[in-house]
Parts: C-alpha cells; sequence; structure tokens
C-alpha cells in the first residue's frame, strides 16, 4: 500500500517530511488539508490524529504523527539514503543539532512568527525583539558551522538539515512581512547577513523535486 501524507502549506513540520520523502525518492500519496476549512479537526482525521495537526503518515496500517518520529520512522524502515548517521557519533551530532534547533530556534521563531502572519501580539514589542535576538543569534551560530562546511552534519544532507531549514524559511517568510518593518529584524537578505546560510538553503532548493515540497499558498 501507498504512503500516505497528511500535511498542510506552510506547515514546517510537514514540509520536513515532504523533503524527507523526496530524499529518499519514496511515492507517496498527498493528502493536503485546509486549514481554513476545518480539515484538521474532521472526525475522520481525528482518528489518525488526535491532536488534530499536522503532519501526520500512514503506511499501510501503520499510522504516526509529529515530524521527528515520522522522519525517524522512515528513515528505520526505508534506510537509503540514511539520514541519522552512519554512525554513533553522526547519529549523536545530527540529534544535537536537531534538538537545539527544537529547543531555541523554534522557541524563539514562534514568538515572532505568530504576530506577523496573524497580527495578534504585536504590541508586545520587547518580546518580540528579544525573541529576533535569539534568532539571529541561532543563524550567527550556523553561519559559522556552514563557513567551512557543506552540510550542517557529515558529507551529505542529513535529517539535521531537513529538520532545521523549513523554521528558516518561516521566518524568513515572517521578516517579509509588512508587519516586520518596523521591528528591524536584520534577518533579509539572507544572503547579506547569513551568507553561508544562504548558499546552504540554495543547495537544498536545488534537490530533485524540490519544488514538491514548497507550500503551494507561498507560490503566488
Amino acid at each position: 500500500m501507498a504512503i500516505e501524507l497528511y500535511w498542510g502549506s506552510g506547515s514546517p513540520f510537514a514540509w520536513r517530511v515532504m523533503l524527507t520523502l523526496e530524499v529518499k525518492g519514496l511515492a507517496y500519496e498527498s493528502k493536503l488539508l485546509e486549514f481554513s476549512k476545518g480539515d484538521h479537526k474532521t472526525p475522520a482525521y481525528l482518528k489518525l490524529n488526535p491532536r488534530g495537526k499536522v503532519p501526520t503518515l500512514k503506511d499501510g496500517d501503520f499510522v504516526v504523527y509529529e515530524s521527528l518520529a515520522i522522519m525517524s520512522y522512515l528513515d528505520r524502515k526505508y534506510p537509503t539514503p540514511p539520514l541519522f548517521g552512519n554512525n554513533a557519533e553522526e547519529t549523536a551530532l545530527i540529534w544535537q543539532a536537531i534538538s537545539e534547533c527544537e529547543s531555541y530556534f523554534t522557541t524563539a521563531g514562534d514568538k515572532v512568527v505568530r504576530p506577523m502572519f496573524f497580527g495578534k501580539g504585536l504590541d508586545k514589542v520587547e518580546e518580540i525583539q528579544q525573541a529576533a535576538e535569539a534568532i539571529r543569534h541561532e543563524l550567527k551560530a550556523l553561519d559559522d558551522r556552514l563557513a567551512s562546511r557543506t552540510w550542517l552534519v557529515g558529507e551529505n544532507i542529513s535529517a539535521a538539515d531537513i529538520a532545521v531549514f523549513p523554521l528558516i524559511q518561516l521566518i524568513l517568510r515572517a521578516a517579509s512581512k509588512e508587519a516586520a518593518q518596523p521591528f528591524n529584524l536584520n534577518w533579509l537578505p539572507l544572503a547579506t547577513f547569513y551568507p553561508n546560510v544562504a548558499r546552504w538553503a540554495e543547495r537544498i532548493e536545488a534537490l530533485p523535486n524540490y519544488s514538491r515540497t514548497y507550500p503551494p499558498h507561498w507560490k503566488g
């Protein structure tokens, strides 16, 4: 039976899984959910994912949600190419990079992205500025790391790159919003502020079938 992926346009977490599927060359059936229509809250979907979020992956009779869990499952079930390392050291460094992203980048990004996208909380100027500074710190760390390497860990693209990339794309899109202009986020243009991160992002964008993973509602 074909792999089924339930996802939503613009979700960086769903984007992670789509990139994983494409890098591994796995065929899958796309199940695009429209948040505006409440597709993620229907009884049928809640049976698959009781949290009513995306992504959710169905592989035969097996169902799993949460992006990192899905990525780990796909790498174990379909091990070529390996995305979580070829040895204990690589695996540890990949999970270290992912954990840093989840603990620091994602937390700070949420405090900036939501106000820029939805207009709520824009009055929390100090909180947004503190989060923006935290993001600049993380981007600088990534830029320094990528100064001497092609990928975040190892010689090939790994789960670390796939986990981090969509979140960077999301904060860059937030920075392009009109609401972001008064905050002087200093993320754009990416190539000016973080040239190594920009070149790394271009390498991911050059992957085969990358365009299939790009959020469709961002293309307009």
